[in-house]
């Protein structure tokens, strides 16, 4: 009889547990559909504010996990803040640095989960080619191990240039990031083919090392099928600052 009581008690601790663990990728989602939908996203803040270090290191191992998970709530928390105080958008640059986000114990801006997080610590006015050293515990832990381009076309920051906001997920990551990488492009890009030169977004300038220099972004435009052959000239277009929210899409199956 005292062995079924300690098995049922085990048994009892380890169902409660399991039931308790929070999954922080559908905290990421929900919260960006919870936006969409228009209803309220309080409780997901809520849980990201409470969340620890260890909380998200265990459940973000690998590079989908992080890219998916951060890439939401970066788009979440835009739409957030200037939703709430659209003068901010006033001053880009403070925007963007201020310290907002408080997750895994820590404060976090735009700026960090961008170029910290998700383009591994690399310097934010350096095209990309320098990258910061001797980074905290926690950038070290939760940031990506290699800078995915892709990102430039699933980040979106408020701005009427910016890539529509898409919910990811880890599963299809890749198929995901594929299609707003064309549909963006495609939107983006123009092409001359008597001097076979191509106009596109400044992303491909501001963030040239990401994508492997000029050369690398004309590459992706051939790859990707946005113009019928490699470039041999990438011109670039005027990016539009004016502050637009609610530009959403939605991914097909």
């Amino acid at each position: 009889m005292k062995q079924f009581f300690s098995i049922l008690f085990f048994a009892s601790f380890f169902n409660f547990s399991a039931q308790d663990t929070v999954n922080y990728m559908e905290v990421s989602q929900d919260l960006l559909q919870n936006i969409i939908d228009g209803t309220s996203y309080d409780k997901q803040v809520k849980i990201l504010e409470e969340s620890s270090l260890e909380d998200l290191t265990s459940q973000l191992k690998t590079d989908p996990q992080k890219i998916a998970f951060w890439v939401n709530v970066y788009n979440s928390f835009i739409q957030i803040s200037l939703t709430k105080n659209p003068k901010e958008y006033e001053d880009r640059g403070a925007y963007f640095k201020k310290k907002r986000v408080k997750i895994a114990g820590q404060v976090l801006s735009f700026d960090q989960i961008e170029h910290d997080l998700l383009r591994r610590s690399r310097v934010k006015v350096s095209w990309g080619y320098l990258r910061k050293y001797f980074r905290p515990k926690y950038e070290r832990k939760l940031r990506v191990k290699n800078i995915d381009w892709r990102i430039h076309f699933a980040l979106n920051c408020g701005a009427k240039s910016c890539p529509p906001v898409a919910i990811f997920s880890v599963e299809n990551l890749d198929k995901e990031f594929d299609f707003m990488t064309i549909e963006y492009l495609n939107e983006q890009t123009t092409y001359n083919k008597e001097t076979k030169t191509a106009t596109s977004v400044s992303l491909f300038s501001w963030f040239r090392a990401d994508f492997g220099g000029l050369c690398g972004a004309r590459k992706i435009l051939a790859t990707y099928n946005i113009t019928p052959e490699k470039p041999k000239k990438l011109t670039f277009k005027t990016y539009d600052w004016t502050l637009s929210l609610g530009n959403f899409r939605t991914i097909p199956n």
